[in-house]
């Protein structure tokens, strides 16, 4: 399988979860109002993410925010945590969070330069 190949596929699938966040999201409007705003952002991070999938080369932005971002967010999710203020289920999400990171890190395009084919 070629790096562009599992790109894709890498996409299809970290973008589907996301948009698949749109029924908690619904269903937690009233008793978690911030967790259906965070689960907004990443539905339509995974909709970026399908458009993607067409011309991954042409989305190094969106799929460097995307990787960037889950590294952030289970940075300070794995520290709350650790430190006790969230649940310890939620280390499951850092290391989810974490491997999205890595292999988006690890399969994106490389710059291409202009000019060159």
């Amino acid at each position: 399988m070629n790096r562009e190949l599992a790109l894709k596929i890498a996409l299809a699938v970290v973008g589907l979860l996301f948009i698949a966040l749109a029924y908690p999201m619904v269903m937690f409007i009233r008793q978690a109002p911030a967790l259906s705003m965070q689960f907004s952002l990443y539905v339509t991070l995974g909709v970026f993410l399908l458009i993607a999938i067409r011309n991954p080369s042409a989305s190094r932005s969106v799929i460097a925010f995307t990787a960037w971002s889950s590294f952030a967010h289970a940075a300070l999710m794995g520290t709350q945590a650790c430190r006790n203020m969230v649940a310890r289920g939620e280390l499951i999400g850092v290391a989810v969070l974490v491997l999205i990171g890595a292999v988006l890190i690890a399969l994106a395009p490389s710059k291409q330069l202009l000019g060159s084919a």
